[in-house]
């Protein structure tokens, strides 16, 4: 059969006129099972819609790992490594993640405790809350009405020594149901977004950025982020804000002088908007949470000074000043409107473009519900590609 392509299946929440290009789902073929012209068809077509859907799929970690590595065979690694060493056990991700033994390129996650799983004797999973990073909660009398947040706007990447992964492959094998939930902003806003159980939120990079207005595009495609050294563990005593887009500033997180030996040839600067290697497009792609410095070149010549933000450049590396200015080019992408959130069913693989994309985890489990997925991307062979020079001058 032919490969078919359908609209994701939005939600009430969604609006459609934003969702035109992002996301399909495809039918047709098993994406296990897919012919050289067909993986290569599926390339093309992920970096141009930057999300797929596959329905009722039979996936082994092997035919996974395969699949993902289509995107960049010339890799091999996990996305955040496969080492098992004290620096890995200090990373805030560490407890989330199980390794497949055959197959040390997948991950096991989910909630609750699971047995005999691909070689894994037993498994005590836990799916990540706002509990486990935001500064504040809420309190169990809104937990138990239903409410709920965003743990944390991120791009799958290690942030320090590692490439960021193209793509990621997200598998659900159980998925447990329930009642509804509603996320809460909580940012005087007073946005919400009603989304199923367990839900994972995508939001388009390239939207992010043409939404904002130009002054702040200009400063966006002259930027560039300082990600912290083994920035996972310097995060991991701070607080995250009630959007989950980045942190609290108070002072909390850890010292560089306490983190894991670290080289300065490993901590990673990235642009703030990445090249889509097919369309061309530009996406915003910022891990907010991660970001200790932040770099904006100055105006090109001939370009329109009155009314720009930093004309001449600028290095930020107040904290507080650089959130903020970060904060405001990015929240107006996660508005509700703006947001995909995934209707998991059982057997649903959702493939999307890591370098396209953000994403959350979202909502709680409670005990006795029992959730297992499969995960897979691959720290990519190269960095990511920023604007050239002719973006600059469009968009300066």
């Amino acid at each position: 059969m032919a490969i078919e392509l359908e609209p994701l299946p939005l939600p009430p929440s969604a609006d459609p006129s934003n969702f035109l290009e992002f996301g399909k789902e495809v039918k047709g073929v098993d994406p296990g099972k897919l012919s050289p012209e067909e993986l290569e068809e599926i390339r093309v077509l992920l970096y141009k819609h930057d999300a797929l859907l596959f329905r009722n799929c039979e996936l082994s970690p092997e035919q996974q790992y395969a699949l993902t590595k289509v995107f960049d065979p010339d890799t091999e690694i996990y996305g955040h490594g496969n080492n098992k060493t004290e620096t890995a056990k200090r990373s805030i991700l560490h407890p989330y993640l199980k390794t497949i033994p055959r197959v040390p390129q997948v991950q096991l996650i989910g909630h609750g405790t699971v047995h005999d799983h691909e070689g894994i004797a037993v498994a005590e999973l836990q799916h990540p809350s706002h509990k486990n990073f935001h500064q504040t909660h809420l309190s169990a009398e809104d937990e138990a009405a239903g409410f709920t947040r965003f743990y944390r706007w991120h791009i799958d990447a290690a942030l320090y020594a590692l490439e960021p992964p193209q793509v990621t492959t997200l598998y659900g094998i159980s998925v447990p149901q329930g009642p509804k939930q509603v996320v809460r902003y909580e940012d005087g806003t007073g946005d919400e977004l009603p989304v199923s159980l367990g839900t994972t939120a995508f939001i388009s990079g390239r939207t992010m950025f043409e939404i904002l207005p130009s002054e702040l595009k200009s400063v966006a495609v002259r930027a560039r982020v300082r990600y912290a050294p083994h920035a996972y563990e310097w995060m991991s005593t701070a607080g995250a804000m009630t959007t989950g887009l980045g942190l609290e500033t108070e002072g909390k997180e850890k010292p560089l002088s306490e983190l894991a030996d670290w080289k300065e040839e490993d901590v990673k600067v990235y642009p703030v908007l990445w090249k889509n290697p097919v369309t061309g497009a530009l996406h915003f792609e910022v891990h907010p949470a991660g970001v200790q410095e932040l770099f904006i070149a100055p105006l090109p010549a001939g370009a329109k000074r009155e009314g720009a933000l930093y004309p001449d450049g600028a290095h930020l590396t107040d904290l507080k000043e650089l959130r903020d200015l970060l904060y405001k080019m990015q929240r107006p992408g996660i508005a509700p409107s703006l947001v995909y959130p995934h209707d998991w069913r059982e057997k649903d693989l959702v493939l999307f473009h890591n370098r396209g994309v953000m994403h959350s985890i979202v909502g709680v489990f409670g005990p006795g519900q029992v959730r297992v997925f499969h995960q897979c991307n691959l720290a990519a062979s190269s960095g990511p590609v920023g604007p050239s020079d002719e973006d600059v001058l469009k968009w300066a």
